[in-house]
């Protein structure tokens, strides 16, 4: 059984081209997208070593990083979606790595948060309760792929934060 995906997006580019190309590299989360299951996990699971690299940081340094992975994601999403010919194919995961340093920004490193973050921001991607299951249907292009799951990173993050508190 083939564990990745062979054509990609309505242009059928493949897995070579896509890591290959720098941008659908990174939009591709450094392959982990190319997952036939669950690319949307995998592409969080990418995540989690930017974040064990940045907790080692300050938090300025986290923070601008994480900013900029927000915001240079923008682009890096919208043209992806142009080279696939597809619209928020679910292989660009460079959302799911914004979202999920998001997520993790305000909370104090341990084993525990970083899998309950890891949960609580898969819950939110995947189930998308309002206001992010309207963001994903209303908002396109670059800026539409990036801010549900900056939302959902948000909201996950809140909660997280919150669970600490009670």
């Amino acid at each position: 059984m083939v564990m990745f995906l062979n054509k990609v997006g309505k242009n059928q580019l493949s897995a070579r081209q896509i890591l290959l190309d720098p941008v659908l590299c990174l939009a591709f989360g450094f392959g982990s997208g190319l997952a036939k299951k669950a690319p949307g996990t995998f592409g969080t699971l990418a995540a989690v070593p930017i974040y064990l690299v940045l907790i080692q940081t300050n938090l300025w340094i986290y923070s601008v990083v994480t900013l900029l992975c927000s915001v240079v994601g923008v682009w890096i999403c919208g043209i992806a979606a142009d080279k696939l010919g597809e619209h928020d194919f679910g292989g660009i995961v460079w959302d799911e790595i914004a979202g999920f340093l998001i997520t993790m920004w305000f909370v104090a490193f341990s084993w525990q948060n970083l899998i309950l973050g890891f949960v609580l921001f898969r819950i939110f991607d995947i189930i998308k309760p309002w206001p992010i299951k309207w963001i994903d249907q209303k908002i396109s292009g670059g800026f539409g792929i990036m801010l549900d799951d900056v939302i959902a990173g948000l909201i996950a993050g809140l909660v997280l934060v919150l669970m600490h508190l009670i």
